[in-house]
């Protein structure tokens, strides 16, 4: 019956009254928009994809870390070839990396390098050749390069102290102007051939000791020192209070180079650049200047071959 509130049913019950309802705050419309571009499978983590990149990431990073712990610090020098290398090893420098190439034909030298790089906690670093030819600038490694720190120059009076100590007569080569590392480098391999007590060269406007010299020196630049004068006509005058006598080697030399007097005594053989010779100071502090015999229809001598014959000469007429 209508209107009769004691019927099952009758009474609609307060939570479902019909009419206006509290809104949805916005979570329909938010449902509706969508959640944007789906994402690279590259970038979902998770998937194969993205650890995938992340792998080779690190495998970057590893690499960037390996190739920095590889390039040489600065201000060192690199030594390269295989009896430069050696000789450097057998003498003991203070070497900071071996470098050896990948995949090279191991002979005795290479072994001989390796075991004593081991033994003296040298890290040791297999590389590439393409990466050995960069650190080499280029130049014939052999495929084994060592990384030593820059090169520490002797003091001339040390020198001079340690030749008189020696058993044998004193025995210099000082250089006047020669620029060529090349040259340095065979004038020192010479002078440890002909048992010289060590090389002088002027500090500025001459060439030092690289990674030219150690390579052209076979490795005598770890045997034979080297000191820089700061003046080296200043050098040579205290070198002759000292009883040694400085003979200059120029082609208008008045003395023969194969007959000196003063051979069996101190000599140190002063070297000037090819083609300007010895600088007017330098030549005026001599006590002598000899010359090398050749033919006239050569101009002059190199440097390094000048020097060499130089200390031949005083060798020989010292036996």
């Amino acid at each position: 019956m209508a209107g009769n509130s004691s019927r099952r049913g009758a009474v609609r019950k307060a939570s479902t009254k019909k009419g206006a309802q509290v809104g949805s705050g916005g979570q329909r419309r938010r449902g509706l928009e969508g959640r944007g571009p789906t994402p690279k499978a590259s970038e979902r983590t998770g998937h194969p994809a993205a650890r995938k990149a992340a792998a080779a990431t690190k495998r970057s990073e590893n690499r960037a870390a390996q190739s920095k712990q590889r390039t040489p610090k600065a201000g060192a020098e690199v030594i390269f070839g295989r009896n430069s290398v050696l000789e450097a090893l057998r003498e003991g420098i203070p070497a900071t990396t071996l470098y050896v190439a990948s995949r090279t034909e191991s002979e005795d030298r290479l072994k001989e390098s390796v075991r004593r790089a081991v033994e003296q906690g040298i890290p040791l670093i297999e590389t590439t050749r393409t990466e050995l030819d960069t650190l080499a600038g280029r130049g014939a490694h052999q495929g084994i390069l060592l990384s030593v720190p820059e090169y520490t120059y002797a003091v001339s009076d040390d020198l001079l102290a340690a030749a008189f100590e020696s058993n044998r007569a004193p025995l210099f080569v000082a250089l006047d102007g020669v620029t060529d590392t090349r040259n340095l480098g065979a004038i020192i391999r010479s002078a440890g051939a002909f048992g010289a007590h060590g090389v002088i060269v002027p500090e500025r406007r001459a060439a030092g000791v690289g990674a030219a010299t150690w390579k052209t020196s076979a490795g005598a630049a770890a045997r034979v020192p080297v000191a820089r004068a700061t003046n080296l006509v200043r050098t040579l005058k205290e070198f002759k209070k000292q009883g040694v006598f400085v003979v200059g080697l120029d082609g208008g030399g008045t003395s023969d180079v194969s007959d000196l007097p003063v051979a069996a005594g101190p000599v140190v053989l002063v070297a000037g650049a090819e083609g300007k010779g010895l600088s007017r100071l330098v030549r005026e502090t001599c006590d002598l200047v000899a010359a090398i015999p050749i033919s006239s229809s050569v101009e002059s001598l190199n440097a390094s071959v000048a020097t060499s014959l130089a200390l031949y000469e005083v060798s020989k007429q010292r036996r």
